[in-house]
This record gives structure tokens, sequence and C-alpha cells, in this order.
């Protein structure tokens, strides 16, 4: 294992006295100013313009949300999917560093840069959320604490995640910038934030399923099952592994790099695995409360039978052995299951959610809407920016441009 986690190479400082290390990892470069960066910057300014409006005129001034769904688009979809998006590193880091199978090694850095924009930029929409934004801090503070609070333990952990990603992500900065001492020495000290990184997000990802277990009566019988938390977990292990497939394949295709087919073949058939298990558990899950009849009348049908066709039509594109070393087989694939892991989620927290008696509807304003999407566009523009500046992917051929 420490050979993977200092990045080793036949010449690293693991190797016969006299060698050089060489650094597996090279910025992409190229020019910075493109036209998906100016897009993804004017997407960025409108949603920091409606950000600001939030702040001084209060959640009224931009959001929907109401006493019946005092959550709405910017939970549902910046927290509880944006963090999903971010287990692209924890799946990595799990396979690579401790299961030691360095052949993932190429992806894990991409994808730990992906859950430090997931987790990140998801604490940054609590905080859009959060009707006293200002006494955000409390969660630190003992005398503040229930321990008995799922949601308190699902921000300590979040919190506490991103810290970890930072320091998983930080010899990146320390390559760049040639601090190479610095380096090895956080390489000896890693493996302790490698095992809080596999540790937190298997704790906050199933809390956030059982948040929902507790509104009881209120969640729709689609969705409402003590399994919640099991659910949560391996959507968000099928969308890591989406993410880390579909992100991979995206850079290949718009950086002009060879495309890791032999090792996302294996992530591709994990992704199918574990997509599998969560379909057929559903099943299970259904009978044993004997709510089969339920996706044929209650609550929110429609939107079940979207996220199951989802979650089918990935797994029958990647179910050809062949399939798994195409590109586009991978990339449709990888869509469809993330879009299913987007559905069901959603699901979860506002279509099968039925607020207490009353004239209660929610659907997110513009305002809600352009947020969201500058937060994620935000994400498209620093990862720009890292990529073509810092060491991220891994070095390929001159060919490749």
């Amino acid at each position: 294992m420490s050979s993977i986690l200092s990045d080793q190479t036949p010449n690293s400082p693991g190797a016969p006295s006299g060698s050089t290390w060489v650094n597996p990892h090279k910025p992409i470069g190229g020019r910075l100013i493109t036209e998906p960066f100016l897009i993804a910057l004017g997407f960025v300014a409108i949603g920091g313009v409606l950000m600001a409006q939030r702040f001084m005129g209060g959640l009224g001034a931009v959001a929907n949300i109401s006493d019946g769904y005092p959550w709405g688009m910017w939970v549902a979809v910046d927290v509880v999917i944006g963090s999903a998006f971010g287990c692209a590193g924890y799946v990595m880091a799990f396979l690579a560093y401790i299961m030691n199978k360095g052949k993932y090694h190429p992806l894990v850095r991409p994808a730990v840069l992906a859950s430090l924009f997931g987790y990140g930029l998801a604490g940054l929409a609590v905080l859009v959320d959060l009707g006293r934004y200002w006494n955000f801090y409390h969660l630190l503070l003992p005398w503040y604490a229930q321990p008995n609070s799922v949601m308190l333990e699902v921000g300590l952990c979040v919190a506490t995640y991103t810290i970890v990603l930072t320091v998983e992500f930080a010899p990146a900065f320390l390559e760049r910038f040639g601090l190479e001492n610095a380096r090895r020495k956080l390489n000896r000290l890693l493996f302790l934030f490698v095992a809080l990184g596999v540790l937190l997000p298997t704790m906050h990802q199933s809390s956030l399923g059982t948040m929902m277990v507790i509104v009881g009566h209120k969640l729709s019988p689609l969705w409402q099952t003590q399994l919640l938390p099991v659910f949560f977990w391996l959507t968000a292990v099928l969308m890591g592994f989406g993410v880390v497939v579909w992100e991979s394949v995206m850079a290949s295709l718009c950086f002009n790099r060879p495309t890791e087919k032999a090792v996302l073949r294996k992530v591709a058939e994990l992704m199918l695995v574990t997509t599998a298990v969560f379909v057929v558990l559903r099943i299970v899950d259904f009978a044993v409360r004997g709510q089969l009849g339920a996706p044929f009348g209650a609550h929110g049908t429609l939107m079940f039978w979207v996220e199951t066709a989802l979650f089918l039509a990935g797994m029958l594109v990647v179910l050809p052995k062949k399939a798994r070393t195409e590109r586009k087989a991978l990339f449709l694939g990888s869509s469809l299951v993330l879009f299913g892991g987007i559905i069901y989620r959603l699901n979860v927290y506002i279509v099968g959610f039925i607020p207490a008696v009353g004239p209660w509807s929610y659907f997110p304003s513009l305002a809600e809407i352009f947020v969201t999407v500058g937060i994620f566009a935000l994400e498209v523009l620093l990862y720009l920016i890292f990529v073509k500046t810092l060491p991220v992917m891994h070095a390929v051929g001159a060919k490749h441009g």
C-alpha cells in the first residue's frame, strides 16, 4: 500500500539508492480561457448575483420553500446529490489503498479532485440554504450539540471529510511548486487520512438515508423503508463508480487523451454489480414490507418507474463485456446510472415527500435553479483550472497532445 500512497514508480524513493523519483502526473496545459471556460464563468456570475440577493434579502427573496417543504433544490440537488457525485474519491480510495489494487491508481487523483469539488461545493450550498447562515459555526460548538441528532453527524462528517480530501489532494500542490520534502513527509501520514476518507463517507452517506427514515409516513411507501441507510450508501457507491467512468471518458474526449480502457472495464463491472444489488434489494424490500403493489398506485409512481428504467438501461448498456471497452457504451452506461441515482435521491427528498395537511406544493424558482447551475458551473470552472495547471492526470505520450 505504501507504494501506491507515495506514487512510486521504478525510480521512486523506494527504489534502489541513487535513483530519481519520477512524477507520474502532469498538468494537461493548454489555453485556460476557452469557450467552455467562459460559458461556465457566465453561469457562475449569474449564480453569484442571485446568491448575493439571497444573503441580503433572505430565503424568501429567491426560494419557493415553505413550512410544508422546508428544504428544496439546494438540499436535494446541491447537497444530497452533489455529495454522491463526490464519492468518486471514496470508491477509488477503497480500491487502490484499502484493497491495494495498484492498477486503479491512474484514476485516483482525478477522482479525489472530483470528490473535493463535490463536497466543498455541497458545503457552500448548505450555507446558502441555512436561514441564519451567520450561525453556521454553532455546528462545531459542543454546548449546542445534540448527540442523538443524525443531522449533526452528517454535518460533522461532511465538514471533516472535506478537510480529509484537501489533505489527500495536497500532494498535487506540493509537486506543482516543487516542495518535494513536504510531499515525502505528507506521504508518511497519508494512510491515516485515507482510512478516514473511507470511513467518513460510509457514515454520512448512509445517514442521509436515515434522515428520511425519521419523517415516517410523510415519505411515500415507494421509498420509506428501514433500509434507506443501506440504499443511500449503495447509491453513493454506484454513483461514485459512475462518476469515475464518466469523468475519465470525458477527459479523454475533451483533452485528446487515451482512454484507460482496461481499468475502466473493471470499474464499469463494479458499477454494474453494485447497481444490480441495489435494484434486487429494492424488490426484496418491497416484498418483505408487503408493498409489491406500491409501484402501481402509490404517490410518485411515475418517477419511481423513471428511476428504475434508468438503472436497468444503464445495466443493459454495460452488460456485454465488449461494451465495457468502448467509450460510447461507457459514457452512455455511466450517464444512465448517474441519472438513475440522481432521480432516486431526488424522489426520496422531494417527489416522495408528503407534507402535513395544508395547501403545500413545491417547484424550484428560477433563482434556485440558476444558483444550483452556478454551483455546478463553478465545479467545471475549477476543474479546468486544476487539471491544466496542476499534476492531476497521469502523463501520456506526446502523440496524444
